[in-house]
C-alpha cells in the first residue's frame, strides 16, 4: 500500500531526474559552438534528444502499462547515469559524435522514466486530487529547472563543460536510488491494479487529441528559447551563467504557478486554466523579442515560467485526467511524444532559421507558433457549437 512518503520519493526521485537533465541545458548549446559547431548542427544534435525521447515514449508507455512502472523509473535514472559519465568522455576528447551518442542515450531515459512518472502521480493521488497531485509532481520538475541551469551554467564557468556534465551522473544515481526505495515500500501495486486489456482506441477522445496538439506546439515554440538563446548569447561572448539565471528565473515562476494551476484545474476545470498559462507565456515571448539581452530579459522569462506553471498541469489533466487506469501510462507516453515532437520540430525548423537569419531571427516567430495553439485548444469547443447549429 502507497503512503504519503513513497508519493514524495517518487515526487524526490523526479526532482533528481530531471535536475540530472536541466544542470546540461545551459551547456549543451555553447559546447556545441566551442567546438565550431553550425548553427543548423547545433539544433540538430540538441534534437537527438527530443527524437530519441520521442520514439521511446511507446515503449515506455507499453513498459509501465504491463506492470513495470518502478522498473521504468529506476532504468530511466541508470540511463541518465551513463549518459552523463558519456558526456563526460566527450567533453575530454572534443568529441561531438559522442556528445550526441549521449544526448540520444539521455532521450531514451526520459521516453522510459516520465510515462511511468506522470501515472503513477495520477495512479497515488487521493479521490479528486488529481490535479493537485501532478501540480505537486510537476513542481519537482520546476523545482529542477530553478536548480540545474543556475548549477550548469555556473559549473561550466568555473570547472569546464567536464564538471557540469559529471553533474548529470551525480544526480541521476540519486534519483535511481530514490525511486528504488519507493519500489521497495510500494512493490508494483500500481502496475497490477486491472488486468484488462488495454483498448488504446479510448486515446482518440477530444480532450486527449486536442490537448496533444496544443502541447506540441507548445514545447515547439519553447525549443526556440532553451536551445537557440543560450547559443546567442554563447555568440556574443557573454558568460553561460547568464542563461542558466535565466532558465533559474523561468523555474522560480513555474514553481510558484504549478500547485495553483493544478488545483485551479481541479475546480475550474483545465480549459481557462490552460488559456490563462498561454496567455502569461504569448507576452513572454513578446518581451523576449523586445529585450533579448539580461537584465531586462528575466522580465520575459517570469512570464514563460508563470505561464508554464498555470498551463502544464492543466493540460495534463485535460489529457490523462479521464483515462481508464490500464492504458493510462500509455496514455501519458503519447501525450509527452508531442512535447518532444513539437522540441524536435522546434530545434530543428528554428535552426534553419538561424543558419538563415542568424539566432537574433529566432525569436518573432515564437509568439506565431504559440497562435496556432489557441486554435487547437479551442477546436473541440468551436466545433461542439458549430454542430450544435
Amino acid at each position: 500500500m502507497a503512503s504519503l512518503r513513497d508519493v514524495w520519493l517518487l515526487n524526490f526521485s523526479t526532482f533528481f531526474f530531471f535536475l540530472g537533465i536541466s544542470v546540461v541545458t545551459p551547456v549543451v548549446s555553447p559546447f556545441l559552438v566551442s567546438l565550431n559547431a553550425e548553427p543548423f548542427l547545433v539544433g540538430l544534435v540538441a534534437g537527438v534528444t527530443s527524437f530519441l525521447s520521442l520514439i521511446s515514449k511507446p515503449l515506455g508507455g507499453a513498459v509501465g502499462d504491463k506492470g513495470y512502472r518502478f522498473h521504468a523509473l529506476v532504468g530511466g535514472n541508470l540511463l541518465g547515469l551513463l549518459a552523463g559519465v558519456l558526456y563526460v568522455v566527450s567533453a575530454l576528447t572534443s568529441n561531438v559524435y559522442l556528445f550526441a551518442f549521449a544526448r540520444a542515450i539521455h532521450g531514451f531515459s526520459m521516453g522510459l522514466f516520465f510515462p511511468s512518472s506522470l501515472s503513477t502521480a495520477v495512479d497515488l493521488a487521493p479521490a479528486g486530487r488529481v490535479g493537485e497531485t501532478l501540480g505537486w509532481r510537476g513542481m519537482m520538475f520546476s523545482l529542477g529547472n530553478i536548480v540545474g541551469p543556475a548549477i550548469g551554467g555556473y559549473a561550466s564557468d568555473l570547472i569546464g563543460f567536464g564538471g557540469a556534465f559529471a553533474l548529470t551522473a551525480v544526480f541521476s544515481t540519486v534519483g535511481a536510488l530514490l525511486a528504488f526505495m519507493a519500489w521497495r515500500e510500494v512493490g508494483d501495486v500500481a502496475g497490477h491494479r486491472e488486468h484488462e486489456k488495454a483498448s488504446y482506441r479510448e486515446l482518440l477522445r477530444v480532450t486527449f487529441v486536442s490537448a496533444s496538439l496544443t502541447l506540441f506546439l507548445f514545447s515547439m515554440s519553447y525549443a526556440g528559447v532553451t536551445t537557440y538563446l543560450p547559443a546567442l548569447y554563447k555568440s556574443l561572448s557573454l558568460p553561460q551563467s547568464l542563461f542558466g539565471y535565466y532558465m533559474m528565473v523561468i523555474g522560480t515562476f513555474s514553481f510558484m504557478t504549478r500547485l495553483i494551476g493544478g488545483r485551479s484545474a481541479d475546480r475550474r476545470g483545465p480549459l481557462p486554466v490552460t488559456t490563462l498559462g498561454l496567455v502569461l507565456l504569448l507576452m513572454g515571448y513578446v518581451m523576449l523579442n523586445v529585450y533579448t539581452l539580461p537584465p531586462y530579459a528575466y522580465v520575459s522569462a517570469a512570464l514563460i515560467g508563470a505561464g508554464f506553471g498555470l498551463a502544464v498541469p492543466a493540460m495534463q489533466l485535460m489529457a490523462l485526467g479521464n483515462l481508464p487506469q490500464r492504458i493510462r501510462t500509455m496514455g501519458s507516453g503519447i501525450y509527452t511524444m508531442f512535447f518532444d515532437l513539437g522540441t524536435l520540430a522546434g530545434q530543428v525548423a528554428l535552426g534553419y532559421v538561424a543558419q538563415v537569419r542568424d539566432y537574433w531571427g529566432v525569436f518573432p516567430v515564437l509568439p506565431l507558433i504559440l497562435g496556432v495553439g489557441f486554435i487547437t485548444l479551442y477546436a473541440p469547443v468551436i466545433w461542439g457549437k458549430l454542430n450544435a447549429r
